[in-house]
């Protein structure tokens, strides 16, 4: 078997430039999956859950593309066909994925179809990204490997820092940073659009620079008794792979566990994390459905619906809101009505509308009580309701208009919902209303079934606490989250130089992930936006590590025409951390705060963090066999 030749620098570039536009769509995929679906109406809780389908996808397609990949001989080569295809379903599922609210579709189809849309991003993202792995493996000799990876990590996050940065800049050039209810702001959405461009650019590049060896020369340099001279193979059995497999494939695996499991936390809960500690997030409790209970308290109905219908006309609930049956005056009496405006004497109403309407911000000077939990109107004042239903409100001698019709005079009155309303056995008709036309304001109704409430004076609205994903604090929050990603990726490229010095590449490995472990635990601690520049940049220094490392140590101990299938055996332990993590967060987070309180998003920083220490721990075990012989 010949030695491989040495590769100027920029051959060595070419083969991995392509990773910089992967990386910007996979930049844009983390640091927007969980706001896109917080934004699409998902509940904390449930947000981990939403990440299982892309690293189960992976788990399986990426051992089969790198053990297809072996076997590939075409004209362009054996790698370069997977990264074009990966590109091109990458390409067009970024244009789909931040359009999910944007089709008039009802909350859960437009989550399905996010749902389906990540699972196929994250699954064409690695497939376009495994051949540049696999391309270093091929054509570079041992000594050049470390460079050859390093340059990787470079690309990498550089290219990770402009998909980070993108949303956080088109608001500063002007693009609108909120949207209405279920619809992801125009800043994500071109930001996913631009990264598209640029990833198609890139893989464009890669095709008109790189060549592959044919398969003799490829022979000659990397072994393999079963790659024949056209080209053709014997059966590869991953079984067989895996029992033959060297222990540095089990133990760096081991570590690669706790990593990942760590850094799908981090995509998933950064985001209400940020929110909430540094830019004081308001919150606000959405209605999940309605409980009837018996004399003994048990619970005998329950509904549970985005809209629920009364008679078939008056909707009850509205994403997540109950709305307005009417005011009860001073005196007690009830008024229907769908709005109610207190008219003021610089002839500025404050409104208070039902039905997820628009609502005007209350002009200065105006006094208005005091905030409460907006758990039952539309928001208002910096993105909060100061409304509730059944709590007093002053009008301070300004006379009400309800409907837009009726003068009403009172000192005081109550807003009440339709629920409270109710007597006597009640019909309702449960199902998602969405308009598919938001032009002509036509309403569809989809998954309708009726249920019937025999007492609705024992019925109750069931809820849960959630942060406003319409209010500017939020969207500011993720611009932010972005802008702290492309620190942990400048922390990440530095960090990436500094790797290569030290003499001991298992001590530089768990050197990195404990200072990465540090920047995990005081990102869910601190509130200053600013010193959280220092948490996430300890972080990109376990990012550096996890890409450099683990791929070096493994394919020094390979040898033979199987690396494509080892490395996308490999993968199994990118994907199986992040199954496992997003099956555990769920439940987690519900140990640390239940439905009727805010979730604790921030603790799971922590746990990421204790996880980070753990892989830091079991980088002991790993055994470098740079001569092991592992053809099956």
């Amino acid at each position: 078997m010949r030695t491989k030749p040495d590769l100027s620098f920029w051959k060595l570039w070419n083969l991995s430039f392509g990773f910089f536009g992967v990386q910007i769509a996979y930049a844009l995929q983390s640091a927007n999956g969980s706001r896109i679906f917080a934004t699409l109406g998902a509940d904390p809780h449930d947000l981990s859950y939403f990440w299982i389908l892309p690293p189960l996808m992976g788990l399986v397609v990426q051992p089969l593309v790198g053990t297809a990949s072996d076997k590939t001989w075409t004209r362009i080569g054996r790698r370069l066909p997977y990264l074009i295809a990966g590109a091109a379903v990458a390409v067009a599922v970024m244009c789909l994925l931040p359009n999910a609210g944007s089709f008039g579709l009802a909350v859960s189809s437009a989550i399905l179809i996010g749902l389906v849309a990540l699972m196929l991003l994250d699954t064409s993202i690695n497939m376009a990204m495994q051949p540049f792995k696999m391309l270093v493996g091929d054509m570079v000799n041992e000594k050049q490997k470390g460079l050859a990876y390093s340059i990787q990590s470079f690309l990498c996050n550089a290219g990770s820092i402009v998909g980070y940065v993108f949303p956080f800049l088109l608001t500063w050039i002007g693009f609108r940073n909120t949207a209405a209810a279920g619809v992801i702001p125009q800043t994500v959405v071109f930001s996913f659009y631009f990264g598209a461009a640029i990833l198609l650019g890139c893989v464009i590049y890669t095709l008109c620079k790189v060549k592959e060896w044919p398969p003799a020369l490829y022979q000659e340099y990397n072994g393999g008794g079963e790659t024949a001279a056209d080209g053709t193979r014997e059966k590869t059995n991953l079984a067989k792979l895996l029992v033959k497999a060297p222990s540095t494939f089990w133990t760096v695996g081991l570590v690669q566990f706790f990593c990942w499991f760590a850094f799908l936390f981090m995509w998933t809960y950064t985001n209400g994390t940020i929110a909430k500690n540094a830019f004081d997030c308001p919150e606000t409790t959405t209605i999940r459905g309605i409980a009837e209970t018996d004399a003994d308290g048990k619970v005998v109905t329950e509904v549970s619906a985005k809209y629920i219908l009364v008679n078939g006309k008056n909707v009850v609930v509205d994403h997540g809101r109950a709305t307005v049956a009417g005011i009860v005056a001073d005196d007690g009496s009830f008024i229907p009505a769908s709005s109610v405006a207190m008219l003021c004497d610089n002839q500025e109403n404050v409104t208070i509308n039902s039905g997820g309407l628009d609502i005007s911000v209350p002009a200065k000077g105006i006094p208005i009580p005091s905030p409460v939990v907006a758990d039952n109107l539309p928001y208002t004042v910096n993105g909060v309701s100061p409304y509730g239903f059944d709590k007093p409100i002053k009008t301070n001698g300004n006379a009400l208009l309800v409907n837009g019709r009726y003068i009403v005079r009172t000192t005081e009155f109550r807003l009440v919902d339709y629920l409270s309303r109710m007597e006597g056995p009640t019909e309702l008709t449960t199902a998602d209303i969405y308009t598919r036309d938001p032009k002509n304001g036509e309403l569809v109704i989809d998954g309708a079934s009726v249920v019937t409430l025999e007492d609705p004076s024992r019925a109750s609205f069931s809820t849960s606490v959630v942060l406003n994903t319409e209010s500017p604090e939020y969207n500011d929050a993720g611009n932010w989250v972005g802008i702290l990603f492309a620190v942990q990726a400048i922390g990440s490229v530095l960090w990436a130089v500094v790797l290569p010095m030290f003499r001991s590449r298992k001590f530089s490995y768990s050197l990195s992930l404990l200072l990465g472990a540090a920047g995990f635990v005081s990102a869910g601690l601190l509130h200053d936006q600013y010193l959280l520049f220092v948490s996430f940049f300890l972080i990109g220094c376990a990012w550096a590590a996890m890409l450099a490392c683990p791929f070096t140590i493994l394919t020094n101990s390979l040898r033979g025409g199987n690396i494509g299938a080892y490395l996308g055996l490999f993968n199994c332990s990118i994907c199986i951390p992040q199954i496992v993590g997003a099956l555990l967060g769920g439940w987690i987070l519900s140990f640390f705060g239940g439905a009727d309180t805010l979730a604790p998003q921030h603790v799971m920083m922590i746990i990421a963090g204790i996880s980070l220490c753990l892989g830091a721990i079991s980088v002991v075990f790993i055994k470098e066999h740079k001569t092991e012989n592992t053809t099956a």
